[in-house]
């Protein structure tokens, strides 16, 4: 089995202009992507003002957008399926047979900077008023802790809105980030949000989509040998931080991209989620035939095979969105206990990527179980393998589930698939998403010390 040193270091873009250097719109290309991905063909998909689905944004706010989203019969159907699923269902967490696993995770210290964000959380919380103390924080069993979602309707209105606070205690909500996350996971974080005010300008909808329509929780009080942690959430960037005994669970991650690289401003040129579809790709295309034909599930992203619901309304492919934290997902695909080392150092190289987020300390610890677990990991794929073919790829062990996945058109019009719109997600099945077994275990230790 291969075995590493992981540490979280930036994943640097280089970027290089391959129109007129002087036109600012003109398209860019990734480096990062060694040739898979070709220049900004989102434009080619960019809707008209009058378009039915943008028609009026410009003047709506966060508020009347999803009034507007929950009079559509659609909207309203999926999304109070999703709140129906969120008031009702008590967590269990995902699993892949519906029985949860035990012994898989351990409470110990990971080296997590528990005193650099607690001091960051008390920075925040000597700015706050009265009313913004009341809407940011919450009891660590709070069921708002799973309130998280990735599209724009603002339906979920808990904790502070980043767009509605003042820039100081922005600032102080953006170091909570800072302190949490590796250099390179607050780059990420930051850049995803940075895309989201592209989006906004594109489509002329500034006060439903910017670089701060996101809103912040802290649940439980901030203690070194307590758990207790916090969320961001907002279009394509949902972060949920558990921090206990000097440890720290980032799950459920959501990450995603429409589109994934700015081509005009003073971003011009940053991209993101590059690095997740080029790994994935070339795992999946260094595999003997034998393997990739039994990881391939489907020739085509939408395949006419499938059964029916395969393909879900706002998920696309993915399983493991919001409010399916109890979701049974069966294990497809090949196991990664057939792969040669190469293959294998492939694969983790990849988990690698999803996992740079943590600190240096977590981000090994999470490598380690990873390990552990490889020889019943599973990978299968969606789509085709070929440049301009999109895909869907999932990584799924007893400790870590992985999706990745391009997705259709929802402000720009491509009415398929196309390799500029990217959701990624990561969980930790069997009971740990929100560190959830690792409250259990600490809850249990301090009762067993009274």
């Amino acid at each position: 089995m291969p075995t590493a040193h992981w540490c979280a270091k930036p994943n640097g873009c280089s970027m290089r202009r391959i129109g007129d250097p002087y036109n600012p719109s003109s398209n860019f290309e990734c480096d990062r992507y060694a040739g898979v991905m070709s220049t900004a063909p989102f434009r080619t998909y960019l809707r008209a003002p009058d378009d039915p689905r943008i028609a009026g944004i410009a003047s709506m706010d966060a508020y009347s957008w999803a009034d507007r989203a929950l009079a559509n019969p659609r909207g309203a159907a999926l999304f109070n399926a999703w709140l129906d699923r969120y008031r009702n269902e008590e967590f269990f967490g995902i699993t892949n047979d519906g029985t949860r696993m035990s012994g898989l995770f351990e409470l110990y210290p990971d080296g997590a900077p528990v005193e650099s964000i607690m001091r960051a959380v008390g920075r925040l919380l000597e700015s706050v008023n009265d009313q913004e103390r009341a809407r940011l924080c919450h009891p660590l069993d709070a069921r708002e802790r799973r309130a998280w979602m990735n599209p724009e309707v603002y339906l979920q209105r808990h904790g502070l809105r980043l767009d509605e606070t003042a820039p100081d205690l922005r600032e102080r909500i953006l170091e909570v980030l800072r302190a949490s996350l590796s250099p390179r996971g607050y780059e990420k974080a930051r850049n995803l949000m940075r895309v989201n005010q592209f989006l906004g300008e594109l489509v002329n909808a500034p006060r439903v989509l910017n670089e701060y329509s996101y809103n912040f929780n802290l649940f439980g009080a901030p203690a070194a040998d307590a758990p207790w942690g916090w969320s961001l959430y907002g279009h394509h960037l949902c972060l949920n931080c558990l921090v206990v005994a000097g440890q720290m669970v980032l799950t459920p991650l959501f990450m995603g991209a429409e589109p994934n690289c700015i081509d005009a401003g003073p971003y011009a040129g940053l991209t993101e989620l590059a690095e997740e579809e080029r790994l994935g790709l070339a795992l999946m295309r260094g595999l003997s035939v034998d393997l990739r034909d039994r990881a391939q599930l489907y020739r085509h992203k939408r395949d006419p095979s499938m059964p029916a619901g395969r393909v879900a309304v706002a998920d696309e492919l993915h399983l493991t969105g919001a409010y399916r934290d109890n979701r049974i997902v069966p294990y497809e695909g090949v196991s990664a206990a057939a792969f040669s080392h190469a293959d294998q150092r492939q694969l983790l190289d990849l988990v690698a990527t999803y996992c740079s987020c943590l600190p240096e300390g977590p981000l090994a610890a999470q490598m380690a179980r990873v390990e552990r677990h490889l020889r019943d990991t599973y990978f299968c794929w969606i789509g085709g393998v070929d440049d301009d073919s999109p895909f869907y790829y999932r990584i799924q062990s007893p400790v870590i589930l992985i999706e990745f996945d391009h997705h259709a058109g929802v402000f720009l019009g491509n009415a398929e698939p196309e390799k500029f719109h990217v959701h990624t997600l990561v969980r930790t099945p069997n009971g740990n998403d929100y560190g959830i077994e690792l409250v259990r275990q600490a809850c249990e230790r301090a009762s067993a010390v009274r």
